[in-house]
């Protein structure tokens, strides 16, 4: 009979909803207070501050496509918001791991060659958290 390890459980950062998990670990993920991906995977959350808000700038439908197509090369967004007038581009990326806050932004600084624009994002600028906001 094939076996293979159980990697999630009931307050893990994932957990499988069709399937009795067991007890729960211990504590941890509950005072981390941590998000909890109900229909999985696990992600990971960014947030790029390009140098110029996104509102002035011609062709920045153009210029998002290549920040995300770049990420895109390593990770697969699951899902990602642009907050225009402060240049914020919120991400969250699967596979976890798949990328670091600098190898992130040498991603997204590729954006910026192939766009054409002079929007940037400094490497400072990018951070390992993100807030999406409700429209």
């Amino acid at each position: 009979m094939a076996v293979f390890t159980k990697v999630n459980g009931t307050t893990q950062p994932v957990f499988a909803t069709d399937v009795a998990n067991g007890s729960i670990a211990g504590t941890a993920n509950v005072a981390a207070q941590g998000p909890v991906q109900v229909a999985g995977p696990k992600l990971d959350f960014f947030t790029l501050t390009a140098n110029a808000a996104l509102t002035n700038a011609g062709n920045v439908n153009g210029y998002l496509n290549n920040v995300l197509t770049a990420v895109q090369q390593i990770g697969t967004i699951a899902m990602y918001q642009a907050a225009a007038g402060a240049g914020v581009i919120s991400l969250a990326i699967y596979p976890s791991g798949a990328y670091t806050t600098s190898t992130l932004v040498t991603a997204a600084q590729t954006a910026n060659a192939t766009g054409g624009l002079n929007i940037g994002i400094p490497t400072a600028s990018v951070t390992s958290a993100a807030t999406f906001t409700n429209l």
